[in-house]
């Protein structure tokens, strides 16, 4: 698994002296990460305490699956979409609203980063992976 980056850096990981993604593929995921943190930015000062104060405890819950938990990721980006403007694809402001609630919670709790990131991974994969692979060979 790859470090967890939040500002468009690459991690730094090389395989047999090589960076893991061909020029190309990374400089189009800069691209991507600059325009979604620049979207997070804006979101960051809508989204409420309560509602991130919330998740921590869904999280800390230990008698929820992880389906339980997913689903109220969901159903608190779900409740944020009215902060996504009308001009704005539905699909890239959710991404983004998970990752920015995804930052929210973990500077709240460190210690779920781990939990966080992966049940904030498996909600975009299930719910976004069509939408990020168009994005990615939209820019490419």
């Amino acid at each position: 698994d790859d470090e967890l980056q939040t500002d468009g850096n690459r991690s730094g990981h090389f395989q047999n002296g090589e960076l893991g993604l061909p020029p190309t593929h990374d400089d189009v995921i800069r691209i991507i990460a600059a325009q979604l943190a620049e979207i997070g930015d804006q979101f960051d000062k809508e989204i409420q305490g309560r509602v991130v104060n919330d998740l921590v405890q869904h999280f800390l819950n230990e008698n929820l699956s992880r389906e339980e938990i997913t689903l109220h990721m969901s159903r608190a980006v779900r409740e944020l979409t009215r902060y996504i403007p009308a001009d704005m694809e539905q699909e890239k402001a959710m991404l983004v609203l998970a990752m920015v609630l995804t930052k929210k919670i973990v500077n709240t709790v460190p210690s779920l980063l781990h939990h966080v990131y992966n049940t904030t991974v498996n909600y975009m994969y299930q719910q976004f992976h069509n939408y990020i692979v168009d994005m990615v060979s939209q820019t490419a």
